[in-house]
């Protein structure tokens, strides 16, 4: 009889898993419905949305989704999961360099005529094109149009994807590509250098006059897309990305953000000094420039004019700007940083969570609550350590971690 009763209890809740799915893809198929108004205004037409959105289903698996009673699967994207040195490797950067070193004589020609047309060195975008998708060795599996449906049903960012749902479909409705070749990552990025459907619409280039810019298969639009994008963002020709630097003695940590800036001029006067063996050009001595230490006092610290903020404008995060800029430095001269990253112990999430609200009650913190320790968390901790009389590293290390504690609990 137990037996019997497990089975008959075990029947009816599948059955209502199933009959919750049937009642969720019901509200799906009205909000894809509900899109068309939104796509006949861009131009799609009415055969093509029925064509691509006909049997449509959501991806409940993707990473990012704000579905009611479950938790949110976290996406591990490497730039927040791995410690500097991890994610700098240097064996797989040498390979990649080595790598496109012959794409860059493969592609040669187009790539001169790609810096002529945009300013953006050849090396540069190769370097993104590496990191985005591995050369094109990367496999996106994912149907693209419906990871934005479902981002833009159930996703952390509704009304952003909303409008890449669109933006999709009107791609496809101009036949720029087959929606069988329309594969993304979980995240709806496509092709060999990663565009979502608006930055595609906006930024895609078609270099051999076919009337599409195929940022899929053909490797020049891909670079000339990405170009273009770095361009619109300010990309400054004949500057580079960073400088690795070494600080003066007693240099306070808490200047080593974003925000503090001073021409490279200033900084060279205050005794920072290039290592890397890099000129600048008297024209660049004016540019304002950041520092910043990626690691704190365990890894290299950079000096970053424009173009390093403009390349974050692909991939806001800082790893992954270095990761580019020192790839495509290898790519031209295969020379590892002057400072080695040491192997650090990444802070717990909700450690660093704990010490932002802290920071934030303190008034030394106005950002996100977020469990990164990036550049404003670092200077914030820096400015409690020097208020508090701690070791001045700008570092969530065990020392100010005990500290906020003890004081949270007096």
């Amino acid at each position: 009889m137990r037996r019997l009763l497990t089975g008959l209890l075990t029947l009816a809740a599948g059955a209502l898993s199933l009959a919750g799915a049937a009642l969720a893809d019901a509200g799906f198929d009205r909000f894809i419905a509900a899109q068309w108004p939104a796509a006949q205004a861009m131009g799609v037409a009415r055969a093509t949305f029925e064509r691509e959105t006909r049997g449509l289903e959501p991806d409940y698996s993707l990473p990012d989704l704000a579905l009611p009673g479950k938790p949110r699967k976290p996406d591990g994207q490497a730039e927040f999961v791995q410690t500097p040195a991890a994610y700098l490797s240097d064996k797989a950067i040498a390979n990649y360099a080595a790598k496109g070193r012959a794409l860059a004589r493969q592609y040669a020609p187009q790539l001169v005529a790609i810096e002529r047309q945009f300013g953006v060195p050849g090396p540069i975008l190769l370097a993104i094109w590496a990191r985005e998708t591995s050369y094109g060795g990367a496999k996106l599996n994912h149907d693209a149009l419906r990871v934005l449906a479902t981002q833009a049903y159930v996703g952390r960012r509704k009304d952003e994807f909303r409008a890449e749902f669109l933006a999709a479909l009107k791609i496809l409705d101009d036949g720029h590509v087959a929606r069988a070749q329309m594969k993304s990552s979980w995240a709806g990025a496509m092709g060999l250098t990663q565009f979502m459907p608006t930055g595609y619409l906006t930024y895609g280039v078609d270099l051999d006059g076919d009337g599409t810019a195929n940022i899929w298969t053909d490797v020049p639009e891909a670079l000339a897309a990405t170009a273009s994008l770095l361009r619109e963002k300010g990309w400054q020709p004949g500057r580079r990305w960073a400088y690795e630097v070494a600080l003066p003695a007693g240099f306070d940590c808490t200047q080593a953000e974003p925000e503090t800036t001073a021409s490279i001029a200033e900084w060279l006067r205050r005794g920072v000094r290039i290592v890397d063996g890099r000129a600048v050009p008297p024209a660049a001595m004016k540019d304002p420039a950041s520092l910043i230490m990626p690691a704190g006092p365990f890894g290299p610290v950079f000096m970053t004019p424009a173009n390093y903020f403009v390349l974050k404008s692909y991939n806001f995060a800082d790893l992954y700007v270095l990761y580019v800029g020192h790839l495509a430095d290898r790519i031209e001269a295969d020379k590892p940083f002057v400072t080695p990253w040491s192997s650090i112990a990444l802070t717990k999430t909700r450690d660093l969570e704990f010490m932002q609200k802290v920071l934030t009650r303190e008034g030394y913190y106005a950002d996100k609550i977020d469990g990164k320790a990036g550049m404003k968390t670092r200077a914030a901790l820096g400015a409690y350590q020097k208020a508090n009389g701690l070791a001045l590293d700008c570092w969530p290390d065990a020392e100010v971690l005990g500290h906020m504690r003890k004081s949270s609990q007096e």
